[in-house]
């Protein structure tokens, strides 16, 4: 199965400097990469660490390769370059040894099994110095980080094998079939209920770590795609009630003074130490960049729109043929925050679910939409047709989170594909395994038309 499972991630990634006020020592758990992680957590210090390091397996994928596969397969972002891993996304004929999709496959695998190691260790560690309430935290975080991971892999490849347990053989592997989507989802909700009663009340400084409003935000999600729209309904309530989040104003506030705004209900943070230079990708060499991803022209033309894209074009910059996207634009430092959720996205979530649930609640979701339309100073949408409104929320889940990787799994979910993209091979609305993965375990089936 995961073949990067050969050494241990959580603890290579130890001495990571990440994001973190952490003043713990770490002990030298020399050789770091033959001993079983259970072990190597033995206090508070090492499993402060270990915790620091599921987290870097997450800013792994989402500062790289995850980005790109929820925007480039869209229509919102063109690739603009010649690189064989990128065209493929691009042109949604991806290859089972894509570098991209290979990549984000095996580092979010990284990420569950280290949190697998906090979930298996934390329970026997007995230190003094370590609160229960302090247990509780990392291992609320640790179900928080498992089951973000295997939703990620869930909306980009379907249902996975389900691995619970710190892998430190690969023999263990052996015998694990993948299951259902069903069954992955399940998995995803076992895991944010136990993160959420585990995981401290939400305080006003922390959205880079989860916290309980985290855990309730990413489930409001996964109700969505698993079409709960009651749920979903109920737990975006719960966090857009929350005093601690805010639409802020003017819309650029969020990524031109990004660090931990009341837009983000849960971000990745980088430093000058540990950074993000995705916006390498979006800028013209004439600032340094590579131009590989472009806004596509009918992107740039909705942004234009005063009525569709209102202060959301100051995502974009230049003109004509060099227009280029500014979502992410730390380019002295490459501190970009990974905007994993963000408060718009509730009132979106809301929205659709008020909008498509058994009796519909049409001025709900027009409240909902029509909040997230006003902050981007665009005039309210009116209308009493459900479908009408159905399309005007995918639209401005379409504007709001152009760069971020909503666009192509929005699609997918709910069957759009086909109608809005042209790709009406349902095959090709997943990602292939990696075909090492495949080669070397028997026990992965691989996604049809691969």
């Amino acid at each position: 199965m995961k073949k990067l499972y050969k050494n241990l991630i959580i603890i290579a990634a130890l001495s990571t400097p990440l994001l973190f006020t952490a003043c713990e020592d770490f002990l030298d758990l020399s050789p770091t990469n033959s001993i079983p992680s259970t072990i190597a957590i033995t206090n508070k210090g090492t499993a402060n660490a270990a915790i620091i390091g599921a987290y870097n397996s997450v800013q792994n994928y989402y500062s790289n390769y995850y980005i790109t596969l929820g925007t480039i397969t869209a229509d919102n972002v063109s690739y603009n370059g010649t690189l064989s891993q990128y065209l493929q996304l691009d042109q949604n004929s991806v290859s089972p040894d894509n570098a991209g999709t290979v990549y984000v496959y095996q580092t979010i695998y990284a990420g569950i099994n280290s949190a697998n190691s906090i979930i298996a260790a934390i329970g026997n560690v007995n230190d003094p110095l370590f609160t229960e309430a302090e247990k509780n935290k990392i291992l609320g975080e640790a179900y928080f980080i498992r089951a973000l991971g295997y939703f990620d892999l869930a909306r980009g490849w379907g249902g996975v094998q389900l691995q619970l347990n710190p892998t430190t053989d690969l023999g263990a592997l052996s015998g694990i079939k993948r299951s259902t989507l069903a069954q992955t989802y399940d998995q995803v909700l076992a895991d944010l209920t136990k993160a959420e009663e585990l995981l401290p009340e939400d305080d006003s400084a922390t959205r880079n770590r989860a916290q309980k409003n985290a855990a309730r935000a990413l489930r409001a999600r996964l109700h969505l795609y698993r079409e709960q729209w009651a749920d979903a309904e109920t737990y975006a309530t719960l966090v857009i009630n929350s005093t601690k989040y805010s639409l802020v104003k003017p819309f650029k506030t969020f990524f031109t003074s990004p660090f931990l705004s009341p837009e983000s209900v849960f971000e990745l943070t980088f430093t000058s130490n540990d950074k993000n230079s995705y916006w390498n990708l979006w800028y013209p060499s004439t600032v340094g960049g590579q131009y590989t991803l472009k806004p596509s022209d009918a992107l740039v033309a909705k942004l234009n729109d005063s009525d569709v894209g209102g202060t959301r074009k100051e995502i974009i910059k230049g003109s004509g043929n060099s227009v280029y996207g500014v979502l992410y634009n730390t380019v002295s430092t490459s501190t970009d925050p990974a905007y994993v959720i963000r408060i718009a996205e509730l009132y979106l979530i809301r929205a659709e679910a008020r909008i498509k649930k058994a009796t519909p609640d049409i001025s709900g979701a027009l409240s909902d939409l029509n909040k997230v339309r006003g902050r981007a100073d665009i005039p309210d949408f009116d209308s009493s047709d459900k479908d009408v409104i159905i399309q005007a929320i995918e639209d401005e889940n379409s504007i709001e989170f152009a760069f971020e990787p909503h666009r192509w799994f929005d699609l997918v979910r709910t069957k759009r594909t086909g109608s809005v993209l042209g790709l009406t091979n349902t095959d090709y609305w997943l990602f292939p395994f990696p075909a090492s993965d495949i080669l070397s375990d028997p026990d992965i089936e691989q996604n049809p038309g691969y």
